[in-house]
């Protein structure tokens, strides 16, 4: 069961070794950057197998969602003993995937130029981090609403991409997603989670341009898992 309370816990700014903490911080952008880049490699393999260029795309995307976002996510509550070097670093990374598309440079294994929503994955993950920690004491519930979009989203792609060769939100996508969701929910909050696993699976069959579905996964799934904690 989760034990928060509501309010600005100031606590929450303040790290217990800082230099430690800040080389952990570069540590995982080097390891997220190796991640990202290392998808071109992923994407050559499949452009020479026949792989459309968006599929190849879209597949490297999910990539980047399980093996960077979603370990980072499952480490830095791990690691971090305060919100605010995590929050420089996403920082960094919302500056690092937002610029090639400011310049029209997209790295084109992974961003295309009219989708920018891996930068709406980073600011949504920010933001529940932020709120979760800040506000409500504990990084619990950005990291429960983070993890849905990282391994929950990421599987919808993955499923759906397999299917139809294309992006598309057929329903059989949240259903995977609800199969993925619902023991990650279970395992930080209980029936709570359970109950924001569904809501986060529905929601991400909608976007509304320029709201996407991470920022609809982050903003129910944490509102359900406010309104049912302690249950």
């Amino acid at each position: 069961m989760m034990t928060t309370s509501i309010g600005f816990h100031f606590e929450s700014l303040v790290h217990a070794d800082p230099l430690q903490e800040f080389i952990i911080a570069i540590l995982m952008f080097v390891y997220l950057m190796s991640i990202v880049y290392g998808c071109r490699f992923t994407y050559n393999i499949m452009k020479r197998r026949g792989f459309e260029n968006g599929v190849a795309v879209y597949y490297n995307r999910k990539i980047i969602h399980i093996f960077g976002a979603g370990v980072l996510t499952l480490l830095f509550p791990i690691f971090f003993t305060a919100v605010t070097i995590p929050l420089i670093l996403v920082t960094v990374i919302i500056l690092a995937l937002y610029i090639p598309h400011y310049r029209h440079k997209e790295l084109y294994w992974f961003q295309v130029r009219d989708n920018a929503y891996e930068v709406n994955f980073a600011i949504a993950w920010g933001v529940a981090i932020a709120i979760s920690w800040i506000f409500l004491g504990s990084p619990i519930y950005g990291v429960i609403t983070a993890s849905f979009m990282a391994f929950g989203d990421a599987v919808t792609g993955i499923v759906r991409n397999a299917v139809f060769k294309r992006r598309t939100k057929h329903w059989i996508g949240n259903i995977a997603m609800l199969l993925v969701c619902l023991p990650i929910g279970f395992f930080y909050a209980g029936t709570a989670g359970l109950a924001a696993a569904v809501v986060a699976s529905i929601a991400e069959h909608f976007e509304f341009n320029p709201i996407d579905d991470n920022i609809l996964i982050t903003v129910t799934a944490f509102i359900t898992l406010v309104i049912l904690r302690g249950v």
